[in-house]
């Protein structure tokens, strides 16, 4: 089976084309006449579009034109998906208009006219996607995507374990409420942290305990002076172990010398490799394949993630030129940039992924670091993005995402958690593989020293909650006029409050598909426009836990989230 590089968008504009043919959407501007020749028109500048993509999204990496002229792209494309979207919705009104339906639905029907465009904004808004589509640097950009022109580029027993993922965001409050739960299984979210050390300093005291720490970045000495207050209460000759990366973390915390762990050895890096390359079958059966392989191992540095993502690239791809187009693809040459650091091997795993998954695993950006997510909660998301590709034979959506899910998976995109949850996380450098691919398009706020910042090409954003959300924080939302996704995240189960003026600026989002409010306790129902914009509206507990999608023929409502 041959492996093809397909470029993230080819999936989309695919979309776009059946969409552009379909029966509503041609009803629809039946009899209109400068609607459709320029949604004839639309149709060959998709085409002539993707057949640049392939070549394009591999030269993006060395060349920032090619990645600038690629986002315009995405953003014109985004635009098209809308907009036909916008006239899906207006058949399926009429639709129901003509068949008589109740009072209820002519409500529903009345609100989804307000937020269509009327004909002469429509006809102005393809104008305006044509002529982005048509960019005229493109002839600068099929200059550059030219093959000739070429880039230079004995045993202690001990009474308490407990392991904690601390990540970038060190939150004293969050790391002591997971201390609290791996310890006792269960944890007051309500309580302060004044509180939640009390209770900490309690089952501490008097007893010997071991606490690892995972993955610290945090440099800040005052942040760990105050997460540390209740360990001083254990007995003596507990013990504290912190994983990190950073040497400047290191020398804060130790109060003994460091310990730098050594690599794998060649033959534990193959063997990783091997076992997630060959199944159903062993290296020894393809000695065609183990020298190819043992020297892709040896570009892969020393990362066991690097390992097992292109062993499951490979997996079942028993062609030796296959092989031998990963060990010479000039991936392994290109430059990183020192603030965006991604390793040769993940961006080869990325790279080789069909456009379909691409999507898929690309929206996952929006899920912050080290974030614990269910397998159904995150299929769900990519039905109602409308991710999901429907074959001819209409098989089920849900189980096309399952197979999707399945598919990341084997290739280490996702791996199970370690918490007590049955839940999935990406690893962090997976995570950064996935910003770097989305860019300005999906915006994540993680923490107060966060940079990412929304903009006009914002269409997916994701919040991790805070105990107060100010104005401040939400104040540039109404840029991204395209949102498709307002996701909040938890970085603790208490409460918080949000301010009035977030539920204006998401009213005006009549591309909104994904509407998620969990754990504000100021929000306790959601406004009658935006029920009547999806099912799967609810208020449960404290705050609104919603899930709400904008009224699209291809929309499908999300459950709590």
């Amino acid at each position: 089976m041959a492996m093809v590089g397909e470029a993230f968008l080819s999936a989309v504009i695919v979309v776009l084309l059946d969409k552009i043919v379909s029966g509503d959407v041609l009803s629809l501007i039946k009899g209109k006449q400068l609607e459709a020749v320029l949604l004839k028109k639309l149709k060959p500048t998709l085409m002539s579009v993707e057949a640049l993509l392939d070549d394009a999204e591999n030269k993006q990496f060395t060349n920032r034109n090619v990645r600038n002229w690629i986002n315009e792209l995405k953003n014109a494309v985004y635009d098209a998906e809308d907009l036909l979207d916008d006239i899906a919705t207006e058949a399926l009104r009429k639709k129901m208009e003509f068949e008589g339906q109740t009072s209820s639905a002519s409500k529903v029907s009345h609100f989804f006219s307000s937020l269509i465009p009327s004909k002469d904004g429509r006809e102005s808004k393809l104008e305006d996607i044509l002529r982005r589509l048509e960019d005229g640097e493109k002839e600068e950009i099929m200059k550059l995507l030219d093959p000739q022109n070429v880039s230079e580029h004995q045993i202690d027993v001990i009474p308490i374990v407990a392991w904690v993922c601390v990540s970038e965001e060190f939150d004293a409050f969050r790391v002591t409420k997971t201390i609290i739960e791996e310890l006792t299984s269960s944890c007051d979210a309500s309580q302060s942290l004044n509180q939640l050390q009390l209770k900490l300093k309690d089952k501490l005291s008097g007893k010997k305990f071991l606490l690892v720490l995972d993955d610290v970045w945090n440099e800040n000495p005052i942040a760990w002076e105050e997460l540390g207050i209740p360990f001083s209460f254990g007995a003596q000759n507990s013990k504290i172990i912190v994983t990190t990366r950073n040497e400047s973390v290191a020398s804060i915390m130790r109060t003994v010398p460091s310990y730098a762990l050594q690599t794998l050895s060649n033959d534990d890096w193959w063997k990783l490799f091997a076992k997630h390359a060959f199944v159903d079958t062993t290296p020894s059966k393809h000695p065609n394949l183990m020298v190819t392989g043992e020297a892709i191992v040896k570009r892969c540095g020393s990362l066991p993630l690097a390992a097992k993502t292109l062993g499951g690239l490979l997996r079942c791809k028993l062609d030796a030129a296959e092989w031998n187009k990963i060990l010479h693809s000039n991936f392994w040459d290109i430059p990183n940039d020192a603030s965006n650091y991604i390793l040769p091997a993940l961006r080869l795993s990325y790279y080789y992924l069909p456009s379909h998954l691409k999507r898929c695993f690309a929206y996952c950006s929006i899920f912050p670091k080290d974030y614990e997510f269910q397998k159904e909660e995150l299929i769900q998301l990519w039905m109602t993005e409308g991710l999901l590709e429907l074959s001819k034979d209409n098989d089920d959506v849900e189980e096309r995402g399952n197979d999707y899910f399945k598919d990341l998976r084997s290739r280490s995109f996702f791996q199970k958690s370690k918490g007590k949850k049955s839940g999935f996380v990406m690893h962090d450098l997976i995570s950064d593989l996935a910003k770097s691919v989305t860019g300005e398009f999906i915006c994540r706020l993680e923490g107060s020293g966060d940079s990412s910042e929304i903009t006009e090409r914002t269409r997916h954003f994701s919040n991790v909650r805070k105990f107060y959300e100010v104005r401040k924080k939400f104040q540039k939302l109404p840029k991204a006029k395209g949102l498709h996704t307002f996701l909040n995240t938890e970085s603790s189960l208490r409460p918080s409050y949000v301010t009035n003026m977030l539920m204006q600026d998401l009213l005006v989002k009549s591309s909104l598909r994904v509407l998620s409010l969990v754990g504000y306790k100021n929000i306790n129902e959601l406004p009658e426009e935006i029920e009547g914009r999806g099912r799967g509206c609810a208020a449960q507990g404290h705050g609104a836990k919603a899930g709400a999608v904008a009224p699209t023929s291809q929309a499908r409502s999300v459950p709590p989230i």
